[in-house]
């Protein structure tokens, strides 16, 4: 009896091991995620719905997910060692927010030896190297597009109120522009767009300072401290992101101003707060939930094998996410 039950118990050991576990039968999908600074809180926030994503869908199928995020803290060797690492052990697919977007093709080029899907999102690599594996793809949003739903923010109260932007009465729009990195594609195209899509619809403009602040809201509150105490004339300012137009209305609130012409980019939950707060004039809503989810079901599609020409916003191997407008009145 005792080798009866213990044949019986080998046995059953035996169809577990083989038994299919989930992801096609081989066990848990891991999911490597490279981000160029984990402090960036519209990154952070993505990254979040993300693991949120890949939670509600193992939940659902009963499917083993596990999502992994590596911080890179602005070091494009970092992150290049954090790669090289999910490949080492093994994980299935990697989503990387590239630190470098020019060093894309080195990432890509040991994915391919790997045979490991590569998602890019927020940061764009240049086109060719999207173009040169089947296997690699891009979510994001059209930064020029950002730019332009930012420009039509202030273009509409212009023509709404042109007093409430005009604030010295003189007919012209004095700004100033705070902006990321000096080398990010996406800073470079919301600081030329913005401002050309409001001349091209015939406002008057003159921009009586601007600088760099990283994306971040520390350096954009001291920044704009150092503007206001030495001018009066700043009636509008251009953020590249949210977390710079809060830095903003941080260094405003403190020097005890009345400014509320500020505007941001991406819609983040602190920067759509501070709109309803009417702290900021507006935001553009780059959606960070829908990005995470779109990340990971693009992540999940991949690593299946799954048909991809139907998901949502899809074309060529980009996922676009639709943009909109939050304002404060």
């Amino acid at each position: 009896m005792k080798k009866r039950a213990c044949a019986l118990l080998a046995a059953l050991l035996c169809l577990a091991a083989c038994a299919p576990q989930g992801n096609g039968g081989k066990g848990t999908l891991r999911i490597g995620v490279a981000v160029y600074k984990g402090t960036d809180t519209y990154i952070n926030n993505m990254t979040q719905a993300m693991e949120a994503a890949a939670q509600a869908w193992s939940e659902e199928s009963g499917e083993r997910v596990q999502v992994t995020v590596s911080d890179a803290q602005e070091s494009q060797n970092t992150q290049n060692e954090q790669i090289d690492r999910f490949l080492s052990l093994g994980y299935d697919v990697l989503c990387v927010n590239l630190v470098d977007r020019t060093d894309a093709a080195r990432i890509i080029g040991k994915a391919r030896e790997a045979d490991v899907p590569v998602v890019f999102f927020n940061r764009e690599p240049v086109q060719e190297d999207l173009e040169s594996w089947e296997k690699v793809y891009y979510v994001g949003s059209d930064a020029r597009q950002s730019a332009q739903l930012q420009a039509e923010i202030v273009l509409e109260l212009w023509e709404k109120d042109p007093a409430a932007l005009d604030l010295n009465g003189d007919g012209i729009l004095q700004y100033a522009m705070l902006e990321g990195e000096s080398r990010h594609q996406d800073a470079m195209i919301r600081t030329e767009v913005s401002v050309q899509t409001l001349r091209d619809a015939g406002v008057p403009l003159e921009r009586v300072e601007s600088g760099i602040a990283n994306w971040e809201r520390s350096q954009a509150d001291a920044l704009t401290e150092s503007w206001l105490l030495k001018r009066s004339d700043i009636e509008l300012i251009l953020c590249n992101n949210d977390d710079m137009a809060l830095g903003a209305a941080d260094a405003v609130a403190r020097l005890g101003l009345e400014l509320r012409n500020i505007v941001g980019i991406d819609g983040t939950p602190q920067g759509l707060e501070a709109v309803e707060d009417g702290k900021l004039l507006g935001t553009v809503v780059m959606d960070y939930a829908a990005h995470g989810q779109a990340i990971f079901q693009l992540s999940r599609a991949l690593d299946a094998g799954e048909e991809l020409g139907e998901m949502e916003n899809m074309e060529n191997n980009s996922i676009r996410i639709p943009m909109y407008i939050h304002k404060s009145w």
